[in-house]
């Protein structure tokens, strides 16, 4: 059970609900993503496709963008729970924005792991000073 009485399962039902909003009409490949913040808000976001392929936006980008412009930053994340596994550049942001716990479906399984286990060795600016 995460903080505020959501469970990971009630995120990933979430971000399963939010997918059928997604814009993916090259793919259709539907994505969603609900992210738990510390104050007990859930904030969803959904990929949206382009038809120039590279500035499309994945379901996590798109969540953890809108709880960015909601005043939320890095360690505000307890539980980010996306409906298929993210690729390397969501990892990148998962890591950056220090969200504690990941949760995805990949190949019928529901794997939960923390940002670090995503990404090893990941970049972060903050070792770079």
């Amino acid at each position: 059970m995460s903080e505020r009485g959501v469970s990971d399962a009630d995120l990933l039902a979430r971000a399963d609900e939010v997918a059928a909003r997604a814009y993916a009409p090259y793919s259709e490949f539907h994505v969603g993503c609900a992210v738990l913040v510390r104050d007990g808000r859930v904030i969803e976001g959904v990929n949206v496709e382009n038809a120039s392929y590279p500035l499309g936006v994945c379901a996590e980008r798109t969540a953890l963008a809108c709880a960015v412009v909601e005043g939320y930053g890095p360690g505000d994340f307890v539980v980010a729970a996306i409906t298929a596994a993210p690729c390397g550049g969501c990892r990148q942001w998962l890591h950056e924005m220090r969200v504690e716990r990941v949760v995805f479906r990949n190949g019928g399984r529901v794997l939960t792991m923390t940002a670090d286990e995503l990404l090893p060795e990941s970049f972060d600016s903050s070792k770079l000073r």
